[in-house]
């Protein structure tokens, strides 16, 4: 079966697209069918916009869609400095992967070099008909003021993210070290019964 992911970011249809198609789904992506619309996510948490992405989408190509979403918050930081669902959008600017890297290590050293933070996530399975809703997080780590060297292409804050079970950053774990927090089995399984 073929199911459309909304989303530009090649580090969340990597995420899961190899362990799907063990199971029989294939993701297409927006560049796959060739698509590139702006869609305004204007919801107030990460499901959402999950939501207004998945239903844009299906709209569009009548594929059964999957929209994503996630919401970072920042312990010990004003109300009005938190991310939310704005993760790359700071004062109306949308960041690219290295300007976020300066942005949040900055906002790190204003804060004294180290804040405690949590993703959560939406995902929405939208098919015309029926809306199917998960959620999860990932808490327990902490943004630094100064970032690996190593990237992750879509996922910059993996850059500024140390674990602390393991005192590494994000992106230099390995799979094994990553293991039930990525949530990615759950995630994948969510999918599948729900397309």
């Amino acid at each position: 079966m073929k199911v459309l992911f909304a989303t530009t970011n090649p580090a969340k249809v990597k995420r899961f697209a190899d362990a799907l198609k063990e199971k029989g789904v294939e993701l297409l992506t927006l560049k796959d069918l060739d698509i590139n619309i702006h869609v305004e996510e204007s919801g107030k948490d990460a499901i959402e916009n999950a939501y207004i992405k998945a239903k844009a989408y299906y709209e569009m190509t009548n594929i059964t869609t999957i929209g994503m979403d996630n919401c970072l918050f920042i312990e010990d930081i004003p109300e009005e400095k938190q991310p939310g669902t704005h993760v790359r959008r700071i004062n109306g600017k949308e960041l690219n992967d290295e300007e976020m890297i300066v942005y949040y290590t900055n906002l790190a050293k204003e804060y004294g070099g180290k804040l405690t933070a949590k993703w959560v996530y939406g995902m929405v399975i939208y098919n015309g008909k029926e809306v199917k809703r998960y959620t999860w997080d990932k808490s327990h780590f902490y943004f630094v003021d100064k970032p690996c060297q190593k990237i992750n292409p879509g996922y910059p804050l993996d850059s500024i993210s140390i674990i602390p079970e393991y005192n590494k950053y994000l992106v230099e774990l390995t799979n094994e070290e990553k293991g039930p927090k990525e949530h990615r089995d759950d995630v994948v399984e969510f999918i599948v019964n729900n397309i």
